[in-house]
């Protein structure tokens, strides 16, 4: 049997993300064997995000709190949460979410999804589309206003 504690897991440092985006991680689908729901530990530091505010498509995700109170946005404001809550994040507008911790303690969170490829994200705050592929010369971050017509470069 193959199992990890979500207290004690060993984190891996997200060194390189800039300030106010900063985590230590771990990812659970790895060390378990599992290949049809993902799950990441993320302990944030005080003032720390995990991500910035989106929503996803293809792709339903589950929010654990472990230890801490983090701040949770979802399209109906900012909500602090409690050790032992879950929240769900359907795919679409409905499920857009950003997590903070404003405390002075460090926050341990438990992210769990059926996230496959191809994958989209979209980033409400400052208007990009992210799709991954799978393959990573296939994937692309892009602002709304560079959409263009089907038909366009096509000979």
């Amino acid at each position: 049997m193959r199992r990890v504690n979500l207290f004690s897991a060993a984190l891996e440092d997200s060194s390189g993300r800039p300030d106010g985006w900063r985590f230590a991680f771990a990812r659970l689908a790895p060390e378990l064997g599992a290949s049809l729901i993902g799950a990441s530990i993320y302990e944030l530091p005080p003032g720390q995000s995990s991500f910035p505010y989106h929503y996803e498509y293809g792709c339903e995700g589950w929010l654990l709190v472990v230890p801490g109170r983090p701040t949770l946005r979802d399209p109906e404001g900012e909500h602090e949460l409690e050790p032992g809550d879950v929240v769900a994040f359907p795919e679409g507008p409905a499920g857009a979410h950003a997590v903070t911790n404003k405390t002075d303690e460090p926050v341990r969170i438990v992210i769990f999804s059926t996230k496959g490829f191809p994958a989209v994200a979209v980033y409400p705050d400052s208007d990009k589309i992210g799709v991954w592929t799978g393959n990573a010369d296939d994937d692309v971050m892009v602002r709304r206003e560079s959409d263009v017509e089907y038909w366009d470069r096509e000979t």
